[in-house]
């Protein structure tokens, strides 16, 4: 089992590289901490003015992250918005505004930036960048954080303009957690989001600095090598499966279990949600995946392992047929079809099935008493979690981008989200992108579990899928990642 290891990063003129082991080599990464804010000036040699379009949760957070680093300095932080975009008052309230420059027309602010960070919708993106392109000034650099674009330019035969640095940096998590933990930052240093960075087109050699800066400005503990291409696959294959689309299947089907078994509605989901976003998600954010296991004794243990062994098949098979249908552009066709399918009307909601209707009176009981890992459920979640990871290794995602897009990305900022607000909460009120997704796999991880992985759970566990599981090279490259990023208490209001 290998992945690839990027030991060739550009050499940075202002940051102090670490190598990191990692399992089967080495890469080069960058610790952050606001004690390199300092040298963000030098990072951004040439930009006065940094604009960024959009204000969706990335948007929004990566603004913010971006004009409190750099208050002090001679970079202005602009927000441009479309024409008539319901946003403008909400980043009005946050202190961007018309009068000062910092709030106007988005082909106005990407005209007058050297840095045009494109945070909009990514079906929206790939309507209009064509204009956003022909606005920009010689020289600017054009900034993403996620790969759909380079995608979208693959199958139309398009590209990115020449003469343009163009880099990504790409934060694992959603943008409430890249704001919030950057705001933890200011009492625990360092405490923040991970991210990626790519450097795509570096015609002037400031790239990588450029990427690493911006990376350091929206407070990422630490920031690793990736290509865009890389990015784009694990990010939309994760919003799929383990982020997002699986998670949804895996509550779903075993709240019906539980239910069938005679548990009672706010036990069942107790059981199924309250168990992944809760004590799960907590013990892998804090120890490790292998903890899971080890945490629970005997009879416990034996049912994780026949959940384990019988979800981990069933699942990889479903991880393999999504990434192929991004790898050869399906999803993102089919995101660009519901765009226009859909235009401006809301998509339907789903967040009506029984199980959700307990929320209210499951969430009610979580001060009476510590919930216990439910071994069964524990046993398909992490499965199913190993599954992807096992998919991207095979790939061939270096092991930072691996245990980022796979675990840490679910642990320390999207679960706790859907503990707060629950799941249904989560993929009724994400990106037009991650929701058309979960909305199209999590059925299919659902009947997956339910027509093949459940009744094979009666059997026997594999003992050899066991083994693989507790020498698997993941806890490794898990541990030297949790290394560098401070303990935080993650909650959300």
């Amino acid at each position: 089992m290998t992945s690839t290891t990027y030991t060739s990063t550009p050499a940075s003129r202002v940051f102090a590289l670490e190598t990191m082991d990692v399992p089967g080599g080495t890469e080069t990464i960058l610790r952050g901490g606001r004690h390199l804010f300092p040298l963000l000036p030098r990072a951004f040699a040439g930009v006065r003015r940094i604009g960024v379009l959009g204000w969706g949760p990335q948007g929004r957070a990566q603004a913010l992250n971006l004009r409190d680093s750099l208050a002090g300095t001679d970079i202005a932080v602009a927000v441009g918005l479309r024409p008539g975009s319901a946003s403008a008052a909400d980043a009005r309230a946050h202190g961007f505004t018309e009068e000062d420059g910092t709030l106007g027309d988005w082909l106005a602010v990407a005209a007058d930036s050297d840095l045009v960070i494109l945070l909009i919708a990514d079906a929206a993106l790939a309507v209009h960048h064509t204009e956003i392109f022909a606005a920009l000034k010689p020289g600017a650099a054009i900034g993403l954080s996620h790969g759909f674009l380079l995608g979208h330019l693959r199958e139309t035969g398009g590209d990115f303009p020449p003469g343009h640095p163009v880099i990504a940096v790409c934060p694992k998590g959603m943008g409430d957690s890249v704001r919030r933990l950057y705001q933890q930052g200011a009492e625990i240093n360092g405490a923040g989001i991970n991210s990626s960075y790519a450097v795509h087109a570096d015609p002037d050699g400031r790239a990588a600095d450029l990427a690493l800066g911006w990376s350091v400005a929206l407070g990422s503990p630490y920031t690793f090598r990736t290509t865009l291409d890389s990015e784009y696959r694990s990010d939309i294959v994760g919003e799929r499966a383990i982020l997002l689309g699986a998670v949804h299947g895996i509550v779903e089907s075993l709240y019906t279990r539980y239910r069938l078994a005679g548990d009672d509605e706010v036990t069942a989901y107790e059981r199924s949600c309250e168990n992944v976003t809760g004590p799960i998600a907590r013990t892998i954010s804090r120890a490790g995946l292998r903890a899971v296991r080890e945490g629970l004794d005997g009879p416990a243990r034996d049912v994780f392992d026949r959940a384990y062994t019988a979800t981990y098949g069933p699942a990889r098979e479903i991880v393999a047929e999504i990434y192929d249908e991004v790898a050869d552009g399906t999803e993102l066709r089919s995101v660009i079809l519901a765009e226009r399918r859909l235009g401006t009307r809301p998509m339907s909601e789903i967040g009506g099935s029984p199980m959700w209707r307990s929320a209210d009176a499951a969430h009610a009981r979580r001060g009476a008493r510590d919930l216990p890992v439910d071994p069964f459920t524990a046993g398909v979640f992490v499965a199913t979690m190993t599954a992807q990871i096992d998919e991207f290794v095979d790939r061939g995602h270096p092991w930072s981008e691996i245990v980022n897009e796979s675990v840490i990305e679910a642990v320390d900022s999207l679960l706790p989200y859907m503990h707060a607000r629950d799941v249904a909460h989560m993929v009724d009120n994400c990106s037009r992108t991650a929701r058309l997704g979960a909305r199209r796999w999590g059925p299919r991880f659902q009947a997956a579990y339910e027509q093949i992985a459940y009744p094979a759970a009666e059997h026997p566990a594999d003992t050899a899928l066991l083994r693989a599981f507790d020498t698997h090279p993941a806890h490794e490259a898990l541990a030297a990642a949790a290394k560098l990023r401070p303990s935080v208490d993650i909650s959300v209001a």
